[in-house]
């Protein structure tokens, strides 16, 4: 019954280190992993980070349409360069179009009666010199003309509405540029202020970058400040950037990088700097950028485009 005991005590003393050695081995944390890429390092000692969102130079340019209509044709794709004047996209033009022919020829008839009223006009006036005529009588021929003239004013004027009206069906692009995004297809039905415009598009020649600087560390952000940017995942290759200009007004913070410790609570002050699009190393709009801005070091600001 001694022997019983003992042993039984012993296993359960086994038993306990056991457990206390599992619950160690489970508890110690493991070693970080090294990052897969190696973060990107300040170029000066004294420096702000901050990130960025690629745009077009001059921002990029969202166009909706005038009216809500049926989409019938679009006349450019993704990559192609505009200039401005150029159509882009053409809505449901059939009502107005079916209009045309019986405001044109409104219009006609109405100028036959205006030619028709200064003749007889032109008669009233020669009889009323000879005495041959009431003065009344003139008088009322004038007011005909007059009344006839407005006929003939109100009808062009209609026919230019529905023309013009025709004109804003075809959406042109108002500045030159490159065809960034196409959110609409022929079929579809456009109106306006949709949440997404139907076309995107900006100058992608020289490029630019909106960096949000947190407002705890914008006071020291100096106007002409240099930096250096980084692409996402590229940290071996710095881009030089040149200063443009600091939105003078501080706003909520709206693009993330996507890190779990990023605020989203943050108000932030937007600089924006330039740099020229190289296709050896293609840069694209909406891709977000690392940056550290040089602190002390003002440079020359580039003039605003």
């Amino acid at each position: 019954m001694f022997l019983f005991k003992k042993i039984s005590l012993w296993l359960a003393l086994l038993g306990l280190v056991a457990v206390i050695l599992l619950v160690r081995k489970t508890t110690t944390a493991a070693p970080m992993p090294e990052p897969p890429l190696a973060p990107a390092q300040k170029t000066t000692p004294r420096g702000l980070s901050a990130s960025g969102m690629v745009e077009a130079l001059r921002e990029n340019t969202a166009l909706g349409v005038p009216v809500a209509a049926l989409v019938t044709r679009v006349h450019v794709k993704v990559w192609d360069k505009v200039q401005a004047g150029d159509p882009l996209l053409q809505l449901d033009d059939r009502e107005l179009r079916a209009q045309l022919p019986t405001l044109e020829a409104d219009l006609r008839v109405q100028e036959a009666q205006l030619a028709a009223a200064r003749r007889q006009a032109a008669r009233t006036e020669a009889l009323r010199a000879a005495r041959a005529v009431s003065a009344d009588e003139a008088d009322t021929r004038l007011d005909e003309l007059a009344i006839q003239e407005t006929r003939v004013a109100s009808a062009r004027a209609k026919l230019v509405q529905t023309q013009t009206l025709l004109e804003r069906l075809t959406l042109r692009s108002p500045v030159p540029g490159t065809i960034l995004q196409i959110n609409t297809r022929p079929g579809e039905y456009a109106t306006p202020g949709s949440a997404t415009a139907p076309f995107l598009i900006g100058s992608i020649d020289q490029l630019q970058l909106r960096a949000d600087v947190d407002e705890q560390i914008a006071p020291r952000v100096r106007p002409g400040s240099r930096a250096t940017g980084y692409l996402k995942g590229d940290t071996q290759n710095p881009i030089p950037l040149t200063y443009l200009r600091i939105e003078p007004y501080v706003i909520p913070k709206r693009n993330l990088t996507g890190s779990s410790s990023e605020r989203v609570d943050t108000r932030v002050l937007q600089v924006l700097y330039t740099f020229a699009s190289d296709p050896a190393r293609p840069v694209y709009v909406g891709q977000q950028m690392d940056l550290f801005i040089e602190e002390n070091t003002p440079a020359t600001a580039a003039a605003t485009p």
